[in-house]
């Protein structure tokens, strides 16, 4: 699991709409908040992600972009933003490999059946690249707006 004060591990992963973003694009010009959440269009998930789009101008005033980040593929992505008009932009990680770089795939149980998931976690990144924040096993309901608290702390 990462720890506050690494370098957030780089990647490049394709959006639903199949274009490449690379985290490094954003080193010196924005903070992010880089969400990783269990599965496309499942009730948690699409509160989150409708949370954080309805304060996408208030990060954005904060010079902060949010990404989504879950194994669903591009098609899914673009299916769950357009169904519920999702702001945010969510990332590919169909492989996982970002997933396990973030720490965030991890065995759960659940109903006594113990299986590997993403665990819903956030990382606040500020723009030389350094985790300010890591918040592992979060709750989807009102996330959003304490991480918009905790980005506004960052000053």
């Amino acid at each position: 699991m990462l720890k506050v004060g690494q370098s957030a591990p780089g990647f490049a992963l394709p959006d639903a709409d199949m274009e490449m973003l690379k985290l490094s694009e954003f080193k010196g010009k924005k903070t992010i908040v880089l969400y990783f959440y269990p599965k496309d269009d499942t009730p948690g998930c699409t509160i989150e992600a409708i949370d954080f789009s309805d304060m996408e101008a208030d990060f954005a005033r904060l010079d902060t972009m949010v990404l989504g980040v879950s194994k669903d593929d591009c098609i899914s992505h673009a299916a769950f933003r357009d169904k519920h008009g999702l702001a945010v932009q969510l990332l590919a990680d169909v492989d996982g490999e970002v997933c396990v770089k973030y720490g965030v795939w991890q065995e759960k149980e659940k109903d006594g059946v113990k299986r590997m998931g993403i665990v819903r976690s956030t990382f606040i990144i500020d723009k030389q690249g350094t985790v300010r924040h890591a918040l592992y096993g979060v709750n989807a309901k009102g996330h959003a707006a304490e991480v918009l608290k905790l980005v506004k702390e960052l000053g």
